[in-house]
């Protein structure tokens, strides 16, 4: 089996801490073995909660490897009274390290954003909001194969995110053509998006004055976090089957969206 250090370098290849964001916590959250320790087994997951880590102990796996941080801010005791103190307690007890790859993976060349536009098809795509080169930054525009109906490219993107819900603005009524995008919270970027020609722009947790302010501009469908990057989690595996042929990663089965329409 490989070791732990094995692992994470080929998962630093694919999304160099150093490319993520300044306010971000890219990187180890918890590590309770040394560097060379064997690897028993990958969990990946979006986000880590005792759950998550009960079930990486039924699996074996004593590495848990996730999109967001559990740890943002400064943690000024350990108790249990959180959740964030309960994954730390129960990881340490477990023996299990949990690595968590964020905006690095948003802004890698293969990593969400980029995986997000493949998804939906787009060409000659570029990064919205480049950083350490042109391939590297957040977000992603590009253009359809073929131009579309703002209804038919809402229904694509409800099929290929499979979204169980979308907010959409009522747009413009043209039709679709350039499409921009960013996984996880966005907004930031929409007048971006219609400086560089978007006739939509997909993203999730945009506030209510960004849709009045934009929404007749530019189509804009906001969908669910969770929906927007859990192909986090295939890329991840993805990646680690590719390196370490016939190893143990496993896409957690227990984590679902927090979220649902009733």
């Amino acid at each position: 089996m490989p070791s732990i250090r094995k692992i994470i370098s080929a998962i630093e290849t694919l999304a160099p801490p150093e490319i993520q964001e300044k306010w971000d916590n890219t990187g180890w959250q918890v590590r309770t073995q040394t560097p060379d320790t064997e690897c028993t087994g990958v969990l990946v997951c979006l986000d880590v909660s005792p759950a998550i880590v009960e079930e990486a102990v039924g699996l074996g796996a004593n590495l848990i490897i996730s999109h967001h941080p559990i740890i943002f801010k400064g943690v000024s005791h350990i108790t249990g009274e959180t959740k964030t103190e309960r994954v730390i307690l129960d990881a340490i007890r477990n023996g299990i390290s949990i690595y968590s790859s964020h905006t690095a993976l948003d802004s890698a060349p293969r990593g969400i954003n980029a995986r997000l536009a493949g998804m939906l098809g787009l060409t000659d795509t570029e990064v919205l909001d480049p950083a350490a080169g042109p391939e590297t930054g957040l977000g992603r525009i590009g253009n359809l194969p073929q131009p579309m109906s703002e209804d038919d490219f809402v229904a694509l993107v409800r099929d290929r995110l499979d979204a169980s819900w979308l907010r959409v603005t009522p747009g413009t009524g043209r039709l679709v053509r350039r499409v921009a995008l960013c996984g996880g919270s966005g907004s930031e970027f929409i007048a971006d998006a219609i400086r560089r020609g978007a006739d939509a722009y997909v993203t999730s947790d945009t506030r209510y004055h960004p849709l009045i302010d934009f929404g007749r501009e530019i189509l804009i469908v906001d969908t669910c976090h969770f929906e927007s990057e859990k192909c986090a989690k295939s890329i991840f595996s993805e990646e680690i089957s590719e390196k370490f042929p016939n190893f143990a990663v496993y896409m957690s089965a227990r984590e679902k969206s927090p979220v649902v329409i009733r």
